[in-house]
This record gives structure tokens, sequence and C-alpha cells, in this order.
């Protein structure tokens, strides 16, 4: 058996594993687009230097984010005919996600469409919903175990049970996809995964410690009376259309059930985000306790007085003309791309308004340049000084830290070899010296289009 590593290696997007099986089939987790601009990169999404689409006979999906799926539908047009599995939220979430992508596509004359929605709709004819904590058979040799990862609606570890000739016991291994948060709001708390004799796992914050919810809400109630009531400011806050603005969402309206929020409008500028919520109403079984038990106080989570879903665009043209407060969340999340550029054009300029990343932004965006404190950005061929507010609030992230992650995998005492993913170098080399202080012994960071025969 062998694993090889086509994305997502040393970096924090793309993510693909491609498992070669003894018998000859070939099982590859996620198919991902690579989201930045690194030289090295650029012919990444449109390439397969790693393998043949032909010749995979299962696509494995761990969630529903575009760094994990957005490489699905080129993979068929490219002549994947297997199967693909993930949760029965994962494929409803990527029906849209995936149908948006293809529209913006499409309606770039710019280049060649990546795909188009022709092809997300002959993947989705490929792809079967299963349902968590239950072995699901795949093929004669071959078992999958979706468990709830906590990271977004529909996200999971996957365990495969692989049974080889010649072997009186099961090869277990492990993906554990993206890790989630315990006590994250919506969400269940990500639930360990079984013992497993190989794990791939992500790393995004392994050398990090998050701030706690009680402390999210606090920071953000202080934000927005700072922004929007004592400098009358507008507060802007880059979402991803996924997870991310439906938790800014509920937070919110949990914060107007208080009585704690500002009369302010509230507008969420993402058809996609729009659409997504939609979904969060009919996937209930993801729901945590917490939110289980405010629905008998509010039956309606995603919405209050104040807050206005925007479908068309022009609403960053509208409120520029006008001076009133208000809080605006737009995709995407690191700010390179979507209907957020066009507010960042209009607001960067003016000293009253604030602009709050609640995320990850790869050094190679927008959001990334913000981040490092960059004084001027080019936003349509115009240099626009940046006199508003930058503020982070990375303790937002839907990414467990170091101690989530130890929590999440310290179970897993019997690994032959694991393997860090989805993380900066740096960041998993200290996560590496962080598990291997704690008795995990082979721990590896593999480079990309790097492959490791498995005993």
């Amino acid at each position: 058996m062998k694993v090889t590593f086509c994305g997502a290696a040393q970096s924090v997007t793309g993510s693909s594993h491609l498992l070669e099986l003894k018998n000859g089939h070939k099982v590859l987790l996620d198919c991902g687009l690579y989201q930045g601009n690194a030289t090295e990169m650029e012919n990444y999404n449109t390439s397969w230097d790693y393998f043949d689409p032909k010749d995979i006979d299962f696509l494995i999906l761990s969630h529903a984010h575009i760094d994990h799926i957005g490489r699905v539908p080129r993979l068929v047009r490219d002549g994947f005919r297997g199967e693909i599995l993930c949760t029965h939220a994962t494929r409803s979430l990527a029906s849209i996600m995936l149908m948006d992508a293809a529209k913006i596509y499409e309606e770039d004359d710019n280049k060649e469409p990546l795909f188009t929605k022709k092809d997300v709709s002959a993947m989705l004819r490929m792809v079967t919903g299963l349902s968590y904590e239950r072995w699901h058979f795949v093929e004669v040799g071959l078992d999958v175990l979706f468990r709830d990862a906590g990271h977004i609606l529909g996200s999971s570890s996957v365990t495969l049970k692989i049974e080889e000739e010649g072997k009186e016991e099961p090869i277990l291994f492990g993906f554990t996809g993206d890790i989630g948060r315990p006590e994250r709001p919506i969400l269940k708390d990500p639930i360990p995964m079984p013992e497993v004799d190989y794990l791939i796992c992500e790393s995004t914050y392994g050398g990090k410690v998050h701030k706690n919810y009680t402390a999210d809400i606090k920071d953000l109630l202080y934000i927005v009376r700072e922004t929007c009531l004592l400098n009358e400011g507008k507060l802007l806050i880059p979402a991803f259309s996924l997870g991310r603005t439906q938790e800014l969402i509920y937070m919110l309206d949990q914060l107007e059930t208080n009585g704690d929020l500002p009369h302010l409008p509230v507008y969420i500028d993402s058809p996609l985000a729009i659409n997504a919520v939609d979904i969060f109403r009919t996937h209930p079984e993801c729901y945590d306790e917490q939110l289980q038990e405010y629905l008998t106080i509010d039956p309606n989570p995603f919405g209050f007085n104040g807050l206005k879903y925007q479908r068309r665009g022009g609403l960053s043209n509208q409120l520029a003309k006008s001076d009133e407060p208000c809080i605006i969340i737009a995709a995407s999340g690191m700010m390179n791309s979507g209907r957020v550029v066009r507010h960042l054009y209009h607001l960067l300029g003016d000293a009253k308004n604030t602009i709050l990343s609640v995320g990850y932004c790869s050094p190679n965006t927008l959001g990334g340049a913000l981040m490092r404190g960059e004084k001027y950005v080019n936003l349509y061929g115009k240099e626009i000084k940046v006199n508003a507010r930058i503020e982070r609030l990375v303790s937002f992230s839907a990414h467990a830290d170091q101690q989530e992650m130890w929590d999440f995998i310290q179970n897993q005492t019997a690994v032959k070899k694991l393997f860090l993913v989805h993380g900066e170098y740096r960041t998993q080399n200290n996560f590496r010296d962080y598990l291997q202080s704690r008795g995990f012994g082979e721990v590896e960071v593999p480079a990309l289009g790097e492959s490791y025969e498995l005993d």
C-alpha cells in the first residue's frame, strides 16, 4: 500500500491525498482547489501531476470547503468515472458551492473555465451521501467510517478499514480532514477517531492556542460598538460563505435576542452564503445541544430584526453613498475575490471604518497583505491607501488549535506513522516537535508529490 500527497502538502490549501491499495485500486481523499498566487502552483488546478483521473476508483470527501472539493468537477471532466462518497450534508453543500464556482468560471471571459455547471451536474450524479457513525461497504476488502469532525456542517474524519491478502487483521487508515473546535456555536464537538495504524492529520494551527467562544462574542461586540457607535463607521467582516458566515449570523442573533446588539442594519452580501443558510436549516442532525436548546427560545437562529440578506449585487455602491453605520458580512474570507473586494474599494480609505478578519488569510492574498499591515493595496487597477482600522479575531477559526488537535488525536497510541498536512511548513515542524515530545514516534511532514510505502 502506498500513499502520495497530491495537495495541501506544506501548504494550507488544495487538499488531496492518494492511497494505492495492493489490489490495484486507487482511493483519493479530497480533491481540493489550490487558492493562492505562488508561482510554482500556477498550473496546479488544471493539471494532474500525480495520477490520471481515469485511474481513480473511489473519491472520499471530508467536507465541502472549496480547498477540499474544488477540483472534483474537473476530475470528472477529465475522465473520473468512479464513486464519490461523503456525508449527506457535505453532498448538499457541495452542490451549491460548486455550482456557484462554475458560474463564476463561466462568466470570466479572460480564461477557459476550470469546469462548468454541466460538469458539476455530472459529478453530483456520482455522489452518495452516507451517515455518520456507521461502517459503510465500499467494495470487498474496503469499508469507510465517517465521524463528525465539528469543522463545518457535514464535516467528517475518514477511517478506512482495508483488508489485504495475507494479513490476518485489517489495516485501519485515518484522515482527520479539518478538525473543528469544541464548544463552538451550531455544530457538535469533534469526536476523536478510532485508533488507526496510519494517520493523515491537519496542522493549520499547530503552533497556536485560540481564545474561547465567550471571548469571541465580547471582542466582536466591542468592535461593533467602537466602529459603528463611537466612530459612526462601517464594519466590514470578510467571511467565507460556508461556515463562518452562518456562525457570525447565529452569534449576532444571540446578541440581538439578549438585547446586547446595537440597532444597526446587518447586511449579508453573498448569495452563496444565503443558499448555505437554507441548507443549514435542513440539517439539524448536525446541531449541538446548545443550538437545539436555543431553538426553543428562537425558532429562527439565522434571522433577526435588522438582518438583511442581499442576493443582488450593487450593495457596495449603495452603501458608499450612505453615511449610515452598519455591519457588512461579505465573501470571500481571504479578500482575494467576491463582493468583499468592492466593499474594500469603498471602505479602506476612511479611518472611521473597520475591516475585521475572522479567519486565516494566505500570505499571497489581499487579506494577507492587510494583515501584514500594508499601507497601500491595488484594487481594480487603482492604488488605495489603507486608512481603515484593520482588526483580526483568529479565535473565530473553525480549525482546532494546538491543544485541541492534541485532544483529538491523543488516543492514537498505536499509530505507526503520522503525516502532517494542511499547514505552513514552519508550523508543521513546530507541531511535529510538540507531538514527538508527547510520545508520537514517526511524524512526517511530506512535500508535495512525495510518496510513502506502508507496511
